[in-house]
Formats: structure tokens, sequence, C-alpha cells
């Protein structure tokens, strides 16, 4: 057969995607439509009388992703509206085409296509035969398909066109969609004469082998129904000997114990009808055992058992100091629930979220808390949870189903009101199972889980009764639903003086516990404590600070076994090296003297606080602009802007006016593998610029945090008591923060305020000339520009001195 192109006919037509639905020419298929786009798209060429294009998406395509390939030009049919939101229509093929474009029309898209008018001249005696060998292939198709229709059958016999031929076979007996847009996709009909069978032989193997298990599925049903049939003549049998007394008498206790409960009326009334109707099941069969679970589960449960509250104040504070310290804004909420709760009885439990660095406690005090309410804890895992049914459980028909994490936790608690900590909230996934996060909008809505029904038990249960704690990282991966339900605490990185204190106090007397020894055995001085704080952690919490004490318990238990002798070990800060090795962490340090184009910055971390030099060096060239230490976008954003302010005030600090032309400027973050983002490093960012591009030096004792608008306004900035802590460490005199953070200063850790001196700052220049060494005005230069107008001492009114 030869083929030519006769005319390549250009067209634009409304576009009609379909899932997972191939239509061939001439043959009419029905087609269920559910995208809004495309109903528009099948309403406005039934309006106009036009024809539309059809093309097929697979999977999660979208129409841009098959551009380039065939589809089918259809006349529109008759339109049914199942629903406002569907319709089923009617298409009939006309002709394929080329996929060329797409673009937006008002409601729906259009496609620009290329209709090919083709002419074939053909011997007839090639297309014949392949005919001939799909006939013989046809011919498996009704002996393995129940129901074959003989109209399709002799429809397909008495088609003499290989083109009309072709497609009629590949829509009747080809199922797979994509053997299907194979023969779509070809123009030439012998060469999907030469395809048919390759593929219908392909198919009659998937066929035959579907057909086997339908026959072995229909023969174990078959069975079974006999099955049931004889147990059935044989649960008469039994009756009419009284050998079914046993069965009875399990029935009998099921009533008795619904009866002896203490259950909500309706509670009561599903559990007689679900018993009544276990008495009617064979005691064998599937049912019967689904019925048992779902009433041995109901029952277990504490429908109206409940703790009372311990509302003791005095006694609350005592347990919470003595479990935990520091994280004093978790238990100033506590306590204040507790005092609520003594003058409101009925005031409703409250829902707090505790976020939070890894190792600052958040899981291990809603233990605390629990003990200090007197009421049972439990606790619910929720990360990598990615399945709704995990929170609201299974319908109890499904093989192998349960109650959901909240009903277990409460059966866990065996009480009606404990504490249940939400663990990992922020860890929550989803899938095609459904939303977790969702279903937990009902669980922590004081309004709606007075009736909260899980799936298994299809029972309300009140949870209104129990107190939600949750716990996260980070607040970004929670849903904003779902946040807006809780009450949010941030609880801080511990300074070095509460990691001191939680090591005493909890830390090494467990350690010495778990190892084995007691005090007088081993004994570490507060020396050593810091010095593994300072040199061999860098932490939020304690976590890794437990493991290095524990490191220190296993070495002196080997001594004490290897040399029987020694009485007594103490370890202090002069020979911390010999149980933990060399210092882990480098502690950050001023530098030793005023350096041009570097100033200390600090930064806000997962492990607390951090400062940061940041360094710019500058080079003759074209005005490039080069940032690298791993930063974000919007750090790097700060740059531009601290670069704006400096060209605007380029005159009056001393700098070349054209610098951003004739230098090129390059700016490092130091630990370049720590991704670093956020706008608080805006002042540091703007006194670097100066220093190198003025030359002057910046002060190695001092440090500064703050956002910068483009206005060089210093705005408020987060963390401000780790980054002051992070700079005491590191032997920072003084530090400049934004005004707006005076605020924060009462939260510093102590022994920051009373060695370090904080400068509360309005504009970049109070941070210049309290940073920067500036050159004095003299009298000679009285009207020089190149000398800074804007230098002048710290101003008395914003230096806070906490000594």
């Amino acid at each position: 057969m030869a083929i030519y192109s006769e005319k390549v006919k250009a067209k634009v037509l409304p576009l009609l995607p379909v899932k997972d639905t191939v239509i061939f020419p001439a043959i009419p298929t029905s087609v269920e439509i559910f995208d809004q786009r495309a109903l528009a798209a099948l309403t406005a060429a039934k309006k106009d009388d036009a024809n539309v294009f059809v093309i097929t998406l697979t999977g999660d395509r979208s129409p841009s992703d098959v551009i380039g390939k065939v589809g089918v030009v259809c006349k529109v049919g008759s339109i049914s509206h199942s629903s406002p939101q569907s319709a089923v229509a009617v298409l009939e093929g006309i002709c394929r085409a080329d996929f060329i474009d797409v673009k937006k029309n008002g409601d729906h898209d259009l496609a620009s296509i290329a209709c090919k008018m083709l002419r074939y001249e053909d011997d007839g005696v090639r297309s014949e035969l392949l005919r001939r060998d799909i006939l013989k292939l046809f011919e498996a198709y009704p002996r393995i398909i129940p129901n074959f229709s003989k109209e399709l059958e002799s429809a397909i016999r008495a088609t003499k066109s290989p083109s009309m031929f072709s497609d009629l076979v590949a829509s009747s007996v080809i199922f797979r969609n994509e053997n299907k847009l194979t023969l779509l996709n070809e123009y030439d009909p012998v060469r999907r004469l030469e395809l048919l069978p390759l593929l219908m032989e392909s198919e009659l193997v998937l066929l035959g082998e579907e057909a086997k298990i339908h026959k072995r599925t229909r023969e174990a049903i078959e069975e079974n129904q006999r099955d049931y049939y004889l147990r059935e003549q044989l649960k008469v049998i039994k009756s009419e000997l009284g050998e079914d007394e046993e069965y009875d008498e399990e029935i009998a206790e099921y009533m008795q114990k619904i009866a002896d409960a203490d259950l909500p009326d309706e509670v009561r009334e599903k559990l007689v009808k679900e018993t009544i109707k276990l008495s009617k099941q064979p005691y064998s069969s599937h049912e019967s055992a689904v019925i048992r679970g779902y009433i041995d589960t109901c029952l277990e449960l504490p429908w109206k058992k409940r703790t009372k509250d311990s509302l003791s104040v005095a006694n609350a504070r005592k347990i919470l100091n003595a479990d935990h310290d520091g994280i004093d804004d978790v238990k100033e909420r506590i306590l204040e629930f507790i005092a609520v709760k003594n003058l409101t009885p009925d005031i409703k439990n409250q829902i707090i979220c505790l976020v939070g660095a890894p190792g600052v406690g958040k899981t291990s005090i809603g233990s605390s808390i629990a003990r200090a309410l007197g009421r049972k804890y439990v606790r619910v895992a929720l990360g990598g949870v990615r399945d709704e049914s995990d929170i609201r459980g299974h319908r109890k028909t499904y093989v192998g189903s349960m109650p959901g994490r909240i009903i277990a936790a409460i059966n866990q608690a065996g009480v009606s009101n404990p504490l249940i900590l939400l663990d990992e909230i922020d860890k929550l996934t989803r899938d095609s199972h459904g939303d977790p996060s969702s279903a937990l909008l009902e669980v922590l809505d004081p309004d709606q889980n007075k009736s909260f029904r899980d799936h298994f038990i299809e029972l309300p249960f009140d949870l209104s009764e129990c107190m939600f704690i949750a716990t996260a990282n980070t607040l970004d991966t929670i849903p904003r639903p779902l946040l807006d339900r809780m009450e949010v605490i941030e609880m801080k990185s511990y300074s070095a003086r509460e990691k001191l204190s939680i090591a005493k106090n909890h830390l090494i007397p467990k350690k010495l516990k778990a190892h084995g020894l007691t005090k007088k055995d081993l004994r570490i001085d507060d020396s050593a404590i810091l010095g593994i704080i300072k040199s061999y952690t860098r932490e939020a919490g304690v976590r890794n600070l437990e493991r290095e004490i524990a490191s220190i318990c296993r070495k002196v238990a080997r001594r004490i076994v290897e040399e029987p002798g020694i009485k007594k070990i103490t370890v202090k800060a002069s020979n911390l090296h010999e149980f933990l090795g060399g210092e882990k962490i480098i502690p950050e340090k001023i530098s030793e003297c005023d350096e041009i184009g570097v100033v200390n910055g600090l930064a806000y971390t997962d492990a607390g606080g951090d400062m940061l030099k940041v360094e710019v060096v500058s080079m003759p060239g074209s005005g490039k602009i080069e940032l690298t230490g791993s930063l974000g976008e919007v750090m790097k954003e700060s740059a531009k802007i601290a670069l704006s302010i400096v060209r605007e005030r380029a005159s009056e600090l001393g700098i070349e006016s054209d610098f951003y032309k004739t230098k090129d400027i390059h700016i490092h973050f130091p630990e370049g593998a720590v991704p670093k983002d956020g706008p608080s490093a805006g002042v540091t960012l703007v006194c670097a610029l100066i220093s190198e591009l003025g030359k002057y030096p910046a002060r190695r004792d001092v440090a500064m945090t703050g956002e910068v608008s483009l206005r060089g306004k210093v705005l408020a900035i987060g963390g401000l008591r780790e980054k002051s802590m992070a700079a005491y460490l590191a032997g920072v005199k003084r530090i400049f923060i934004p005004k707006d953070n005076a605020r924060d200063i009462d939260k510093v850790d102590v022994s920051v305020r009373d060695n370090v001196e904080f400068v509360l700052c309005e504009t970049v220049e109070d941070v210049i000339k309290g940073v920067l060494i500036l050159p004095e005005k003299s009298a000679d230069a009285e009207n020089d520009s190149s000398i800074i107008p804007i230098i002048s001492k710290v101003r008395p009114e914003n230096l806070i001195s906490m000594r």
C-alpha cells in the first residue's frame, strides 16, 4: 500500500480531554465527563453545532503533556446531565488529527489541530491476508468472554474497509488503553492491521488467565454456599439433639455483660441488637467472628469510667519542678489550667501544642502533666501516619478491622478522661487513603468531639473530657485549620545553666542507675558537665548530653571491672578528654583584633543560637555580587536590600558612589555546608559592606541582629534568647538589637544579662556608629562630604546594661 498526504488542514476546536477512554473514528462512544472545563467545551460545541477534539489522558497527565499525539475529531451527539457537575455524552468519531497546541478560551480550552486527509492506493491482497489472520484470532474471544455480542461479531466480519475494520476491532476487543492508543496514533490502516494480531495475542493470554481465575473463584463461592447449607442443616440437627447449649450460654453471657455494664442507652441498644444478630449466625462463620470482636471491643471501652482530677496547684508545681528544670511557660500554663478548674469545674479541657527543637522535653513533660493532674497518661505516635483510618478506625466489615488510634488510646488508658499525648503531629502525611490531619479536626474541636464516631464502633464517644497535648518540631507542616484548634506554646532551647541543672538532677542519677554505678563509684564535676555542653554537644535539648554522660559511665564501669582496686573516679574538665576523646565542637570565638569586612552576626538554628562572622571582600571589577554559604532566598534578598542601603548612603559614608559599577563584591557566610536563611542578618550585611567598602574596622567584641527595611529601619527578630547566649559564650560584650525586641530582654538568660550590654536600635545608623571604628571629624574636615556626618557615640538612652 502506498500512502501520501493529499491535504493537511489546520483547525481550532473546543478541547475535550477524557480519562482512560479511547475513541476511534466512525464509532459512537459514550463518555462520562466530570471536569468543569471539559463540560464547558462540550456545551460550547453543542451550542454552536460544532465538533470537538478529543484526546485521551492516562494517569496524572494534563493536555499539555500529550501535545504532538493523535486525537479524534468528534461530532457531539446526545448529552445527559447526571448532576450539575457531571454529564454523559455520546460522541461519534469523524477522523484522526494531530494535536498541535492548547490555549485557554474563557471557561474551556481550545485545541489547535492538523487534520490529515490521506488517499490510499491498495492492491487489496496484503490487507485481505491480514484481515483473515485477525478474524482467526477473533474466533477465540466468544469462547473466553461470556455473552459476547453476536451483532458485534457479525459487524466485524462484514466490514471490508481496512481502516474501518482495524478501528472497529481495536475498539471492540482491545482492552488495554496503551494498546488502543498505539493503534490510534497510527494513520496507516495496513500498519494497524499488522499491529492488531500482536496486540490481540498478548491480550488473549491475559484474558485466558483471567477466565481461569474467575472460574476458580466461582467454584470457591459455590463450595462456600454448599458448606453454609450443610452447616445450617447441622445446626438444626444439633438443636434437635440439644447440643447447641454452649452457643446459647455464650449469648446469655454477652446479654448479662451488657446488662451489668454502665453504658449509655444508645450503646446498650446497639449491643443488644448485635448480640441478637450473633445468635442467628453459624458459630464458626466469618460474620459471627466479626460480631464477637465488635461486642468485646465496645464492652471494654470505659464509656462512663473516669478519674478525679487533682486540683492542688502547690502539688502540681512540686511535681512539675521535680520532673523538669526550665520550661517555665509550659508549667505556668498547666498551673493556670488547674487554678481555673478549681473555680470553674465544667471548663472545657485545653488542647495544647508544644513546639520546639528535638530533645527539649516535649514528650516527657506529657507524663509529668498527667501525674500533676492525677490523670491516666497515654501516648499516640503520629509520625508517618498517612491513612485516615489510623485515626478514625476501619469499618468492622473489613478483614482485620480495628478501632482507630484515638479509641485504642482510650481503651488502653481504661478511663474516658485521660491525658492523650499526640506525639509528632507535624509528621503526619497523606496518601490516596485520605488525610489523617482532617480526621484530627473533629478530635481536637471541643464543640465536635463530644460525639466522636469511630468507624469501627459506629457509636458516639465523648472525647470532651480528654486533655490533648500535641508535640511538634515545626509549625510549617501542620495544616492551618488543625493549628487553629490548638494553643501553641514554644519550648525554647535550654541554656548552659539549665543543662547543668538537668544533668545534675536527672541525667547523671538516671545513667548511674542504668549502668550499675553509684555516687561512690563516679562523680562528675560541674566543670566537666559544662565542658561537655560547650565542647562535645551542640543542641537545643539534652539528648546528646545524655549520650556523652552514658559514654563516661560505660568507660568508668569498664575501669572498675578491669581494675578492682579503684574506689572512686572523679571526672573534671582537666581529664574529660580521657573519657570522651578530643573536643567534638570548636566553640565560636570573637576575633583577636578588629578586622575590616568581618562583622559578628547572630543566627537561630535548631541547635539553639550561633554566632556567624559575615565576611565581605571587594575587588576591582564590573559590579558583580557573589553570595556563598548555602544561603536561602530570604537571606539573598536581605543582601540585595543591604547593598541598596549602602548605595543610597555612599557619599555620607565616605564610599565611592560608583562602587557598584567598579567593584565586584563577594559576601560569604562561614560553615558553607549548613543551610542558612531568614531576614535577621540585614543589619550585619549592611555593616559588613560599609566596613569593606569604606575600609573601616569593625569592633570585634560586638554582635548584632535585626532585619532591615529598604529605608534603613531595623525591624524585630525572633530567637533573641538563643542568639544572645551564643554571643555571650563567644566573648561578645555588646549586642545591637531592634528596639521592638526590648520586651524580649527579660526572657534572656540571667548570666547573659549580667555580662552583656544590649543596645536598642531603630535605624541602621544606630548600628553603624556603634559597630564600626570610624574616623573622627576634625575642624578642617567640617565641610568635607567624604567624612561621615552620621557618626556619634551610642546614645545613652539606647544603652541597656544588665550588670
